[in-house]
Parts: C-alpha cells; sequence; structure tokens
C-alpha cells in the first residue's frame, strides 16, 4: 500500500463527499493541476487505496431497508473459521475484527424483518460464535 500524504487524503475526502465531482473540479478545489489528479487517482487506484468508485443511495430510498451493526465474540482460535462461513452470508455487507469484548463487529442489511431474524440465526449458528448483540439502525445522521 501506498503511503498517503496531504494531497493523497484530501482528494480521498473530496471523492468521499462527492465521487463523481470532475477531474477539473478536483483539481481546482485542490490547487493542482489536472493531470496531477489524474497522476494521483491512478497512483491511488493502481495500489489498491481506492478500491472502486459506487453509488450511495440515500438511506430511505434504499431498497434494503433493514440495517443493523451485529458485535460478535468468537471462542478461542475460531476466528478464521467463524469470518470464512461469515462470508458466505451476503446480508453480511462489511465484516470488520476488532478489539475490546467483542471480537468481529458484522454490518447487515436485509429487506425485511424476516430476513433480519433468519440472519440472526445463521450467524448465531456459525461455529465458533459464542455470543452476539445487535443494534438496528434506524436514522443515518449527516455529518
Amino acid at each position: 500500500m501506498t503511503a498517503l500524504d496531504d494531497l493523497d487524503r484530501r482528494l480521498i475526502s473530496a471523492l468521499r463527499a462527492d465521487g463523481r465531482e470532475s477531474v477539473t473540479s478536483l483539481a481546482q478545489r485542490l490547487g493542482v493541476t489536472r493531470a496531477t489528479v489524474n497522476a494521483r487517482l491512478r497512483r491511488l487506484v493502481d495500489s489498491g487505496t481506492i478500491l472502486g468508485f459506487s453509488a450511495r443511495v440515500r438511506t430511505e430510498d434504499d431498497p434494503d431497508t433493514i440495517r443493523a451493526v451485529t458485535l460478535i465474540e468468537v471462542g478461542s482460535r475460531s476466528t478464521t473459521q467463524a469470518i470464512s462461513q461469515l462470508r458466505g452470508l451476503p446480508e453480511i455487507v462489511a465484516l470488520h475484527t476488532t478489539n475490546g469484548a467483542w471480537d468481529l463487529v458484522a454490518e447487515l442489511r436485509t429487506a425485511s424483518l424476516a430476513d433480519f431474524d433468519r440472519v440472526m440465526g445463521q450467524i448465531r449458528s456459525v461455529d465458533g460464535v459464542v455470543n452476539s448483540e445487535t443494534s438496528l439502525l434506524l436514522r443515518s445522521v449527516q455529518l
């Protein structure tokens, strides 16, 4: 992975705010040339720092309406196996290792409460999962 400098960070921040912003506009905003922005973008994508570009859908218009965060405790030496099984659940849109009382944090999206209940049952039945705690996400607050 490439070391990021201040320009890289500002470019990534601008793209997070509006991934469709033109190179010309980005160059003006960042105070550099279009060629510099193009070169930085190419380097960030080639190095794997930027994995891709996607559309963010307003939460209330998102067809996957049930969103939740699940904290997962895994028995000793079972984390790799649990991660492998959890990766197979399409409703888990992100999975993170963490420190503290919980071993994993899963971000979930389902189309209905019935689907949510089914997924929770699947998570709890994964070999090595000994405990979980889930919070439904009700509304996103703009920063």
